[in-house]
């Protein structure tokens, strides 16, 4: 079945039909999609396809990026898993995220016990709460919009709290909202007539600006090498690659050039230039080198360009960072708007991202998907190095205006990711993302 869409737009410029065709592995194995979700990033506009339908067309412009969200019903890969292994109270984030007519979420309960939910506005408000005595395992609850464009919900258990915050896209006046208990993975459910159902989804996103028909397949493998390139050797280095979902990065921040002092700026005189922490080369060996942003895109403003990655690898782009802190976020997940924020966003996306040693008081990160962050600080227009074991930043190669261009940053003291805009002058890390 095709499914014809059209994104009623006020686009400049000729539009033209594209035939988008889904598909999913996880290494090699077939995965089965639940539904996918398809986003004009450049544009706006969204839709979500249903599977089995697998096949859409869609009406866009020359140059729009759209980005490709597919839901897996399993469990979550790294993050928050209830496979036996973690025995701790778990509240999943709820899908889809915003809610039109309905969402669906899940809580993981290490033993038997009564669990509370209470449900709260913008303001802190309560709105309703409701309870159920359950057993162990994992329950799924059915949800429909409150009146609030957005709610929290928290789920308390054995005097545990887990709290998740949900939009509305379907929120109407005088809407009350539910939450109907629909039923078990372990146990049986409260009520017989409920189904057991696997309401915990991965994500996977890709992003492409197709200029014709296309067949996608979205990958779900994580925290691997990526399939069939488990290394990449360049300019006598070897770097490893890691696969978190249907992204491939280098697992290392780039260490290309010849070093020079943080007292010198760098130029586009063919040489590719770097600096060095403390402008010692040994902090170049760790956490790789420090380059302006001009070198990095060697002297390109095209995003997504090579610069100075390897041959097949680009400087990610800021969208595609986006992608890469909802895949790895417990709570936000890829496509919502809280990526589009400047400022320290994500629940614990950062955390996930760090490397789990290496980081200052206790800073360090879990390291769940194998991108191993370290925090290897950065260097100053004005000469003067900063951060080291505090912070981590890198630049993507969006230019945000004549001066800035997007950045991301770690910190030692917050769990979550920043996206600011950064001074080209500054000498920040560079981390690769596949073509």
């Amino acid at each position: 079945m095709v499914l014809a869409i059209f994104f009623f737009l006020s686009a400049v410029g000729q539009k033209f039909s594209v035939d988008l065709t889904f598909t999913a592995v996880n290494n090699t194995a077939f995965v089965q999609l639940d539904s996918i979700k398809v986003m004009n990033r450049t544009q706006g506009g969204e839709y979500n396809l249903h599977w089995p339908d697998s096949t859409l067309t869609v009406e866009i412009s020359a140059g729009d990026t759209l980005l490709y969200i597919g839901y897996a019903p399993e469990y979550p890969v790294g993050v928050n898993e209830a496979n036996g292994k973690d025995k701790t109270f778990q509240l999943f984030r709820s899908y889809p995220n915003p809610i039109e007519t309905q969402s669906v979420f899940s809580i993981y309960l290490p033993e038997d016990g009564p669990v509370k939910f209470i449900v709260t506005d913008q303001l802190g408000r309560v709105i309703t709460t409701t309870s159920w005595t359950l057993g162990k395992g994992l329950h799924s609850f059915r949800i429909t919009p409150f009146n609030s464009r957005y709610f929290f919900i928290t789920s308390t258990w054995n005097g545990i709290s887990r709290s998740m915050k949900i939009l509305s896209s379907g929120v109407t006046s005088g809407s009350k909202g539910t939450i109907e208990y629909i039923g078990s993975r372990e146990g049986e459910p409260l009520q017989k007539e409920s189904t057991a159902m696997p309401e915990v989804f991965k994500e996977s996103g890709i992003l492409d600006t197709p200029l014709g028909n296309k067949t996608y397949i979205f990958q779900f493998a994580c925290n691997q090498p990526c399939p069939g390139i488990p290394t990449v050797v360049y300019e006598a280095q070897t770097y490893h690659t890691i696969q978190i979902n249907s992204q491939c990065w280098l697992r290392e921040n780039l260490n290309v050039g010849t070093r020079i002092p943080v007292s010198d700026q760098m130029t586009d005189n063919g040489i590719i230039e770097k600096y060095c922490y403390d402008d010692n080369p040994d902090y170049c060996l760790l956490y790789g080198g420090l380059y302006q942003w001009n070198e990095a895109m060697q002297y390109s403003t095209q995003q997504g360009t090579e610069g100075i990655c390897p041959p097949g690898w680009h400087i990610p782009t800021d969208e595609e960072w986006k992608v890469l802190e909802g895949t790895v976020d417990s709570e936000y997940g890829i496509g919502e708007t809280a990526w589009d924020w400047l400022a320290n966003r994500g629940y614990d996306a950062g955390k996930n991202l760090k490397s789990t040693s290496g980081w200052h008081n206790n800073g360090n990160g879990t390291d769940l998907f194998g991108f191993t962050a370290l925090p290897g600080g950065r260097s100053s227009y004005n000469g003067y190095f900063y951060d080291l074991l505090y912070n981590s930043f890198w630049w993507t190669s969006t230019v945000e205006s004549s001066t800035t261009e997007f950045t991301r940053e770690l910190s030692w003291g917050s769990p979550g990711s920043t996206r600011y805009r950064g001074e080209y002058r500054n000498g920040f890390s560079i981390r690769c993302i596949q073509n």
